[in-house]
């Protein structure tokens, strides 16, 4: 003879995952829409100056960086020791400068090139000389806005 097998009663009703594909896909795809992604990979040393007085730049799409430092290790071999000039993932002269302040004008809306900041993040250890240099190309180029990146200052 057959027996049956009662059924058991209680325990916890399984939950439904039908939908879980779907919100995953929903993630993924404002993760991926909503993530900026690193604009320049640093090919020199920077270690910012600390000062106390800083300000915070507003409008960053209106910034132009120009990074100046010992090139690290990996490219130490190829361009030495010396501080060196950077401008968006190559190494360049200073004469440079003015073709790469053009250029990001015009990639800018008309209305925002008068706006624009050319900010400098150069090394602490940097000779002021090629500073210097860089004002001089800037003011050549008439980019008379210029901001210098620096770290806030801890005090004690």
């Amino acid at each position: 003879m057959a027996r049956f097998k009662k059924k058991k009663a209680g325990g916890p009703q399984s939950i439904n995952t039908a939908s879980l594909p779907d919100i995953v896909f929903m993630l993924l795809f404002f993760f991926m829409v909503s993530t900026t992604m690193k604009e320049v990979d640093l090919k020199v040393i920077v270690r910012p100056a600390q000062a106390t007085e800083l300000s915070k730049l507003e409008h960053k799409e209106l910034v132009t960086f120009i990074y100046v430092g010992v090139p690290s290790r990996a490219f130490q071999s190829l361009y030495g020791n010396e501080p060196r000039v950077q401008l968006n993932d190559q190494f360049a002269t200073v004469d440079d400068i003015q073709s790469y302040i053009a250029q990001a004008r015009d990639n800018m809306r008309e209305s925002d090139q008068s706006k624009m900041i050319v900010s400098i993040k150069a090394d602490k250890e940097c000779p002021m000389g090629i500073i210097t240099d860089i004002k001089q190309a800037l003011r050549k180029a008439a980019a008379l806005k210029i901001n210098y990146s620096a770290s806030q200052k801890t005090t004690k």
